[in-house]
């Protein structure tokens, strides 16, 4: 089945939710990960948090560049959900800019409440779209 959406994210993001947050909002996509300074530990919290014996990681690149351009490849015609703690210039056009819907949250560690909402939010409008 083709996920509805991708999220890419920090370990930190997914491990950090309160518990079922994660399997309920995010069961309709695939989750990527971007390994953070939680190392295994946290891909593992977050693959727990998940309900996933295995989950996806993103490689890791040389630079900031290299790295929103893997994302972005990686993203390809899904709609996404980005977090992470900065996002450039360009990457904020291209996310206005690209047909699918993009979301794009500034967060470090773990989510906040407001943004567990707007996520949620923002699934909720993709399911809406699809039905």
């Amino acid at each position: 089945m083709t996920p509805a959406f991708v999220m890419v994210c920090r370990s930190a993001a997914i491990a950090g939710a309160p518990t079922g947050w994660a399997t309920a909002t995010l069961r309709d996509g695939d989750v990527a990960l971007l390994v953070d300074e939680g190392g295994q530990d946290a891909v593992d919290a977050a693959a727990r948090a998940l309900g996933q014996r295995a989950v996806m990681v993103v490689r890791r690149e040389s630079g900031p560049t290299a790295q929103e351009q893997t994302v972005i490849e990686l993203a390809g015609p899904l709609p996404l959900i980005w977090v992470t703690d900065e996002f450039s210039a360009e990457t904020e056009r291209w996310a206005h800019d690209r047909g699918p819907m993009t979301l794009l949250v500034r967060a470090v560690g773990a989510l906040s409440v407001e943004e567990r909402a707007r996520i949620g939010r923002f699934v909720t409008l993709l399911a809406r779209q699809t039905d």
